[in-house]
């Protein structure tokens, strides 16, 4: 299986992963605030939120951005499932019509107008060919970071690249 692939399999592990937190929160909902059950459940929903933001993290860097956002739409899907299973919630013509037409959608956009992006990225490399932390030269003389000023936000390290 190759590596875009991969990233897309461990996409939507995660977008599972996220969609079952929203149960743990359902759940939680049915507790008295500050109950034991509450604890618990909100516990719950809290940890599988920082599996899912440490395993978004990994996706986001082998995948474009625009890519996995417009995936996140499949968890329309995992909410019917989870509310049939869990809460014995009504299946109706109508959420499957909408969630086919949420499918259907995010298939067309990943994909129309495949530019190599994404198995750039899977591959680890940057999409625009760049090396990591390099700067773009915009054709006017001048230089764009990639990132790079982000990333130092991020570190705490302020300041321009």
């Amino acid at each position: 299986m190759g590596n875009s692939h991969k990233a897309i399999l461990g996409l939507h592990g995660m977008l599972m992963l996220y969609s079952l937190s929203s149960i743990c929160g359902k759940l939680a909902a049915g507790f008295s605030f500050l109950s034991v059950g509450f604890i618990v459940c909100y516990g719950g929903m809290i940890a599988l939120l920082g599996i899912y933001a440490l395993g978004w993290q990994q996706v986001i860097k082998r995948l474009p951005l625009t890519f996995a956002y417009a995936n996140r739409a499949v968890t329309v899907v995992w909410g019917i499932v989870w509310g049939a299973l869990f809460f014995s919630e009504p299946v109706t013509a109508g959420k499957l019509v909408g969630a086919f037409i949420v499918l259907v959608g995010v298939v067309l956009y990943a994909t129309s107008g495949d530019d190599g992006q994404t198995s750039a990225s899977a591959e680890g490399g940057d999409p625009a060919g760049r090396a990591n932390g390099s700067a773009q030269d915009d054709g006017d003389g001048s230089a764009s970071a990639d990132g790079a000023a982000a990333r130092a936000a991020c570190n705490g390290e302020g300041g321009a690249a």
